[in-house]
């Protein structure tokens, strides 16, 4: 049920709750790093309470109905992300950390790309009809693609502004075909026992972020097929009692739906 004071809060007093706290806490991070002169946390915290305004501006501008689990996950993930992962350095403290996060993301994206779909499948409007396979195999696509224009932001962030968001990985050898002795297509590897970076000695050499890439990637499209499965589930039998139910979007539109 909507606050009649504040419009722009989640909805379910769930959500509601833990928006407050976040928010909250967020704030008093904020003011601390404030008076730290930390000026760059500062303005990630204010990025993170913009963020958390996503699900209550969807839900005003688009008409949507965000269930209530989908609302507290969006809001644990954008601080996990940007105030434990970027500011608290989880990012740098446990590396699975970046893993677990973009797993979470194929998951939600395949989560909103059924119910932009599954609305058109389902609104009069729209005279061709998808089959729930190729219902679901748009949600997957529409969550691969958003994976992948979050690792070209991720590059560009990397080559235009000098960051490290694509993080390298030190490796310890190489396998190229350029090896081969006599030039052929045979590949070998060979270890990497140092590498000399200005002076100082490492026991590798960095990929430039091309792993992690690779590796978001990978966790991004486990996420999107673990909802796929489930999501295929409930449009095929339209269980309302469903888990994949928890996670997909809702429209509110005035003509009948089938």
């Amino acid at each position: 049920m909507k606050t009649e004071n504040n419009k722009e809060t989640p909805k379910r007093s769930t959500a509601l709750m833990l928006f407050i706290l976040l928010r909250v806490l967020v704030v008093s991070i904020m003011v601390v790093q404030f008076f730290n002169h930390n000026y760059a946390d500062v303005f990630l915290c204010i990025l993170t309470l913009v963020l958390f305004q996503i699900p209550s501006f969807i839900d005003r501008k688009f008409k949507v109905d965000l269930p209530d689990t989908l609302q507290i996950v969006i809001l644990l993930f954008i601080f996990s992300a940007e105030i434990l992962g970027e500011l608290r350095e989880f990012y740098l403290q446990y590396p699975i950390w970046d893993s677990l996060l973009h797993t979470v993301n194929g998951f939600l994206m395949a989560a909103i790309g059924f119910s932009l779909v599954d609305v058109l499948n389902r609104s009069q409007k729209v005279s061709t009809k998808l089959t729930p396979i190729s219902l679901t195999l748009i949600a997957f696509c529409f969550a691969m693609t958003i994976g992948v224009l979050w690792e070209f932001f991720e590059f560009g962030m990397d080559h235009f502004f000098k960051t490290d968001m694509q993080k390298d990985w030190v490796i310890h050898e190489i396998t190229s075909v350029n090896f081969h002795p006599e030039g052929r297509n045979i590949p070998i590897t060979l270890p990497i026992e140092s590498v000399v970076i200005n002076g100082e000695v490492w026991d590798g050499y960095l990929d430039i972020g091309l792993i992690d890439t690779m590796k978001d990637l990978i966790v991004n499209f486990i996420g999107a097929v673990i909802f796929c499965l489930f999501g295929f589930a409930y449009i095929k039998n339209r269980d309302e009692g469903s888990f994949a139910r928890r996670f997909i979007p809702v429209a509110r539109f005035k003509e009948k739906q089938k």
